[in-house]
């Protein structure tokens, strides 16, 4: 649909079947070369110079620019994978983003920090762009971004709470940083209205493993629905709500994305992950194909 369409970018989130580079370079392989973005893979899978050699591939084989996305996940998956959490999670972040940064410069590295270390150097190539993004959900990590980051990417953020808290954030930390503040990125879950299944349920099937972790507990809160305690199906209407997830007829849906962009988000990411998961993928690729026209 990206290649055949008015869409700008492939999205893809973390992956437990299928890594998303791995299916970006699979789908460029198979003549699909179209700009990408991951939004956002976890830093506890991977090295920050895997992670910089993983979009710099991207960027060689799609021959489009690249938006690497980076997140540390949740204090659970840390603990699971690294035997505890980060001490403190801007540190993490801070160190991985240098460091992934430094690497793609081409410039010698040498960064010796609490979470991540790197002395090295990968061999200069020409290559499209690759741009450095960060999960954003709270405010202490909008203004990180601001100071260190291209583009800043949401997930189940309602489009008030982007304008209000959000981009304010981005921009003091840009600021600080005396840069420019970054590009916002909103992934957005949607549906179009459909008489068989009710907006939440689409939202939970979309969104069920998010509502139970704590950051995004956290932000739900700030944005002005408490879903801590709640039965699944409860925190799933109160994305419906606040507008975390948007359902309705094509120009609803257009309108309600319109708020997004009034916001000051420069992308939004179309996110049918909930009707694939419940009607399947031939109803999702309708849904995109409808909002598409009406947005595009």
């Amino acid at each position: 649909m990206v290649y055949w369409s008015n869409a700008e970018r492939l999205w893809q989130g973390q992956s437990l079947l299928v890594e998303p580079h791995q299916a970006f370079s699979y789908a460029a392989g198979a003549g699909f070369r179209i700009p990408v973005g991951s939004g956002v893979t976890l830093m506890p899978f991977r090295h920050p110079y895997e992670a910089a050699l993983q979009a710099r591939s991207l960027a060689m084989t799609t021959g489009h620019p690249v938006i690497a996305g980076f997140g540390p996940g949740g204090r659970a998956l840390q603990e699971a994978l690294l035997g505890a959490p980060y001490r403190s999670q801007l540190g993490a972040v801070r160190e991985y983003v240098t460091i992934v940064r430094s690497l793609l410069s081409g410039e010698p590295t040498a960064v010796t920090g609490e979470y991540f270390s790197c002395h090295g150097q990968m061999a200069p190539h020409p290559h499209a762009d690759v741009r450095i993004g960060l999960g954003v959900l709270r405010p202490a990590m909008a203004e990180l971004a601001g100071e260190t980051a291209d583009a800043a990417i949401t997930w189940l953020t309602p489009a008030p709470y982007v304008r209000d808290t959000l981009i304010p954030a981005l921009r003091a930390g840009a600021e600080r940083a005396g840069r420019k503040m970054p590009k916002v990125t909103a992934i957005v879950p949607m549906a179009v209205s459909r008489t068989d299944c009710e907006p939440a349920e689409l939202a939970l099937a979309g969104n069920s493993g998010h509502l139970r972790l704590p950051h995004y507990i956290d932000m739900l809160r700030r944005a002005g629905v408490d879903v801590a305690g709640s039965d699944p199906t409860t925190a799933a209407e109160a994305l419906v709500k606040i507008g975390a997830f948007l359902s309705g007829d094509a120009g609803q849906l257009a309108e309600r994305l319109r708020e997004y962009s009034d916001a000051g988000v420069d992308e939004i990411v179309l996110n049918l992950t909930g009707v694939y998961q419940k009607c399947g993928p031939e109803a999702a690729l309708s849904d995109i194909k409808t909002i598409l026209a009406e947005v595009a």
